[in-house]
């Protein structure tokens, strides 16, 4: 341990480094349920790649793990720290070091908020889709790290789609570059693509080229009220099948709403029992909300509302975003799950989730990015209650296992970490984990980086 912090001081100046353990605690986990975290050494923030270098060069001449965090705001267990390993958090690494609108590119370190990157890149006319719930928090890092979603995902894509290279310190402390800053580029292996959604068990990512989109009109949105979870999938469908490209096709079920309301008194009917919202940023945005609407109503809405501007497209997406905080004021504590299934297969899933929730007698609400089928079912439990946490942590395995036998994926934008370790293996099978433990020992020979997780 002295020794450690000795090598450390050596190449990092003193505000570098917390070793307190009352403050390094505060660093011992993300925002998951049910994922064991131990206690780190030292808590390192660099503000240089010079600093990460140390860092790593001091943690492979020792044989000490590292874990790297962003913000936090993760909900996979994929930044929690293990017993004496070096925390190694980018928050300080927070510039935007280029905006350029003719390449249509963004060159950022990777502690910069996603917000913050959104509104510098608006002041040019330019536009960065990816929008995390938590991008008022969450960092660049962070998103590249778990390659995380958002509302706007059905018409933009994810975080992967926007990263064009990367600069990362290997565990060695080597300096790699990947990518380009070109439009294009096929040279070699894709090995950007594969720092996105490692969450950290790779390499620390110190710097990224960020694509960027011409910034879109403003978006009108449209709620539809419908009397059951399978009319609201069905209309989803009919929406996808007709080639609409909205820019956020969002659905949350009936114990969301209700939740909603209780929290916010947001008026919405108690008897709806699924809530479906849908936005174009087209140049002619009334006409598609229009042709949306009359699909909707084919599918069984009860009531359809389009907004008649960009403040009541607002109020309509309160609900939406008060979501998860609403679940969370239900019961003392919350599992977010996001499992992602073909849009063909929602209501199934929708419909299966709320069996589980009855099998297990749990209150477990659904908001879903519809659009992609990536739902979020979000189990309600009290904490303090033994059996019922028991119950909770089965009810999500279950909804796990659900989502595979639909044809999903165990997630869709929250990554891994430590809580779907398991479920990894069954997804990707034998050969699959074989061949991620391939890549990992290249890149990780000694097992430094973020042990423990993904795999």
């Amino acid at each position: 341990m002295d020794d450690l912090l000795e090598r450390l001081r050596a190449g990092l100046p003193a505000e570098a480094m917390i070793t307190d353990p009352d403050v390094t605690s505060s660093y011992a986990h993300d925002m998951a349920s049910f994922c064991d975290a131990g206690a780190p050494a030292v808590v390192v923030l660099p503000r240089t790649i010079e600093q990460v270098q140390h860092v790593m060069r001091t943690a492979t001449a020792l044989r000490v793990p590292v874990v790297p965090q962003g913000a936090r705001t993760g909900l996979s267990g994929a930044a929690n720290a293990s017993d004496g390993c070096i925390v190694l958090s980018l928050v300080k690494m927070d510039r935007i070091l280029e905006i350029n609108p003719v390449d249509r590119i963004a060159v950022v370190e990777p502690g910069v908020i996603n917000a913050v990157l959104s509104r510098a890149v608006n002041e040019h006319g330019l536009y960065y889709p990816p929008d995390p719930s938590s991008w008022e928090m969450c960092t660049i890092g962070g998103n590249i790290g778990t390659a995380s979603g958002g509302l706007c995902c059905v018409k933009y894509g994810v975080t992967a789609e926007y990263v064009l290279g990367l600069e990362v310190v290997l565990a060695d402390g080597r300096l790699l570059t990947t990518g380009r800053r070109t439009a294009k580029g096929v040279a070699g292996y894709d090995l950007t693509r594969l720092f996105v959604g490692s969450e950290g068990s790779l390499g620390i990512v110190v710097g990224a080229v960020l694509a960027l989109k011409p910034q879109p009109p403003q978006q009108l949105v449209l709620a539809a009220e419908f009397p059951s979870a399978a009319a609201a999938c069905d209309a989803v469908c009919r929406i996808m099948e007709r080639g609409h490209t909205p820019s956020l096709l969002e659905l949350m079920d009936r114990t969301t709403i209700q939740a909603v309301n209780r929290m916010a008194h947001m008026g919405l009917p108690d008897s709806t029992e699924a809530l479906l919202l849908a936005a174009f940023d087209t140049p002619d945005p009334s006409a598609d909300l229009a042709a949306v609407a009359d699909l909707c109503t084919a599918a069984g809405a009860t009531d359809v509302v389009p907004a008649a501007d960009a403040a009541e497209s607002e109020l309509l997406l309160q609900a939406r975003r008060m979501s998860l905080t609403a679940l969370e004021t239900v019961k003392s504590a919350t599992m977010i799950d996001d499992v992602c299934v073909p849009r063909s297969r929602l209501g199934a899933m929708i419909e299966g989730t709320a069996a589980i929730a009855r099998k297990y007698d749990l209150t477990i609400g659904v908001c879903a990015h519809a659009g992609d089928g990536n739902t979020h079912p979000v189990v309600c439990f009290d904490h303090m209650d033994a059996d019922e946490s028991r119950r909770a942590r089965e009810s999500f395995d279950e909804i796990m296992a659900l989502g595979l036998e639909l044809g999903g994926t165990i997630t869709g934008e929250h990554g891994v970490g430590v809580l779907k370790k398991e479920w990894l293996a069954r997804e990707i099978g034998e050969v699959g984990v074989e061949m991620h433990r391939g890549i990992k020992a290249a890149f990780d020979p000694l097992g430094l980086l973020n042990p423990g997780k993904v795999f």
